[in-house]
């Protein structure tokens, strides 16, 4: 590594963010990556530790210690290559992984991580800075053609990789922009979506074609693409017209709460109003928006989709956010020895959240009360506990 005695030396440097109360008031991006000096120090904390547990925590196997050593040396442009090596977009996961790489690194075991998502974070910033980032069109075609159904991180990657192996690629997506729930689905406070135009554009670089509002399926779906003008393809089509058809469609069936009210005016699914808010940043004109201002929201469920429910409401100007969860409150550190390389259990407090919500644990939603006039104006809640129970010996 390039400092050995790195780890025992430096610590890890949180990645700076503009203050809860400034940041509430606008939709953009609020974190900034780390300066080149603190990339390196940051860095400099990667361990000789022979074994890269960090990369096998990483869903993608991004090659960590590899780029964390050349950020160190500042060799940007090599980092940048061994990244997009396994990555073909790391300016999505820079943003929005939670990082479980971070959960295996060695130095998890008794320190602070090495922030190896802000050095991530940092490098691609640095390549697109330097235009590094540019197409790479096949040297060769295959004469052999791809559809692609979705249009999804999975579906952009898979798109990119079969341009660039030589086959004509064609991307399908019901919604009118590309990028699936990294367009509707991620906050743009967390990820401004002129980082999903620019890669669009690279693709486009290198032969891959997009096309928007068309369903792949015999029927619409209910969730997610209401009032947009939408061209239904039958599968068979592709299969006729194309060599191979990868299918890469997202989950977007949400999970139901079958309790008495659910029916009520005010009961929304996040993906009916996550969606909304998008589009406006977007400068789309919407019939009606489901907004926050000046109500009292209850977000019922404790995860990332949640949290980013909370984030969207604080902006939309909430009377008061409070969100419940129906498993038991965490702890706050996990237990290392126990857990370690793993993800752990324990209690994670997002940036929405330092932004204003009330938090509950192990409650369990039992109804939605009416007002009177079909709009609901309470939520009857029960308080549950968690015991653990032998199973019967047989």
């Amino acid at each position: 590594m390039g400092k050995i005695t790195g780890f025992m030396e430096y610590q890890r440097l949180q990645e700076a963010a503009e203050a809860p109360q400034k940041r509430i008031k606008h939709h953009k991006e609020f974190v900034q990556a780390l300066p080149d000096e603190q990339a390196k120090i940051q860095s400099a904390r990667c361990m000789d530790c022979g074994i890269p547990f960090c990369s096998n925590g990483c869903p993608v196997n991004n090659i960590i210690p590899d780029f964390n050593d050349l950020v160190y040396k500042q060799d940007w442009k090599s980092a940048l290559q061994v990244l997009h090596s396994t990555n073909n977009f790391p300016e999505f996961t820079g943003r929005i992984c939670p990082a479980p790489c971070e959960a295996a690194c060695t130095l998890t075991i008794n320190e602070d991580p090495v922030g190896i998502k802000s050095i991530e974070h940092a490098i691609i910033d640095k390549g697109w800075e330097m235009g590094w980032v540019v197409p790479q069109p096949p040297a060769q075609k295959t004469g052999k053609t791809v559809a692609v159904v979705g249009s999804g991180p999975a579906g952009l990657a898979a798109a990119q990789q079969l341009a660039r192996a030589g086959h004509e690629v064609t991307v399908f997506e019901k919604n009118d922009r590309i990028g699936g729930l990294l367009r509707y689905g991620i906050p743009d406070f967390k990820m401004e979506k002129h980082h999903i135009d620019r890669r669009v554009a690279q693709m486009q670089g290198e032969g891959v074609r997009f096309k928007t509002g068309v369903f792949v399926g015999e029927s619409l779906p209910e969730q997610g693409i209401a009032n947009l003008a939408i061209t239904t393809v039958m599968p068979q089509t592709l299969l006729q017209e194309f060599d191979a058809v990868l299918l890469a469609g997202g989950a977007e069936v949400p999970r139901d709460l079958p309790v008495p009210g659910r029916h009520l005016q005010g009961v929304h699914y996040a993906m009916e109003f996550l969606p909304l808010q998008n589009r406006v940043n977007a400068g789309d004109t919407l019939k009606a928006q489901i907004l926050a201002t000046q109500k009292n929201v209850l977000v019922i469920g404790g995860g990332d989709t949640g949290s980013d429910c909370v984030g969207t409401s604080n902006r939309q100007g909430a009377r008061q956010v409070v969100q419940i969860e129906l498993m038991s409150q965490p702890p706050e550190h996990e237990n290392t020895p126990l857990v370690w390389p793993y993800w752990p259990l324990k209690l994670r407090t997002s940036s929405s959240h330092e932004e204003g919500v009330g938090r509950d644990w192990a409650v369990s939603t039992k109804a939605f009360v009416d007002d009177g006039k079909g709009r609901v104006k309470a939520v009857q809640c029960a308080r549950i506990e968690w015991v653990k129970t032998r199973s019967p010996v047989r």
